[in-house]
């Protein structure tokens, strides 16, 4: 296991999630493993908590894709720390499509570049778009509807790609000693 650092100080990298059901926090939860693992002090939290982002070294943002656009908390989080984001190294993860053909994750790219393409100022270091997972049973209002209680539970989240992913994340955020 290498250490990350950036001069002699131990790498801070905040790892902030968007998501409604917990899907996208427990893929979160993983990254930050997978970064701790390589020596980073890693905190997760989810967006809409973060106040600032000045006393990170890095950021990595996840959220997922609900009705072909990326989570609302995602969003403003984006645009709330423009200032700090773009002195920033930063990944970025979408959860999204509850198919596995490689059409419906080309899609999930797309809304995911549509939604960053609105900031148009944000160049992250790395993305990446994984299966989503679907519970008909949680879902509240207004997902609960007839129609989608009729869709069968999956989970196509790949959790080996997520942490080849995240294993990957030092070199792209320029983390490595």
């Amino acid at each position: 296991m290498s250490s990350l650092a950036v001069g002699s100080a131990v790498t801070s990298v905040l790892v902030a999630y968007a998501t409604k059901y917990g899907s996208t926090q427990e893929v979160a939860d993983a990254v930050a493993a997978a970064l701790r693992e390589h020596g980073a002090d890693v905190e997760v939290r989810a967006a809409d908590d973060v106040r600032d982002v000045d006393r990170y070294s890095a950021v990595v943002l996840g959220g997922a894709l609900y009705y072909f656009r990326w989570h609302r908390d995602a969003r403003r989080f984006l645009t709330h720390h423009r200032v700090a984001l773009a002195r920033l190294p930063v990944a970025v993860f979408a959860l999204g499509p509850l198919g596995d053909s490689a059409e419906e994750l080309n899609e999930a790219r797309g809304q995911l570049d549509r939604a960053l393409a609105m900031a148009a100022w944000f160049l992250p270091a790395s993305v990446a778009v994984f299966g989503g997972r679907l519970d008909p049973d949680r879902l509240r209002f207004p997902d609960a509807n007839p129609a989608m209680k009729k869709v069968p539970a999956s989970d196509l989240r790949d959790w080996d790609a997520i942490q080849d992913w995240a294993d990957s994340l030092p070199e792209a955020l320029g983390l490595d000693a």
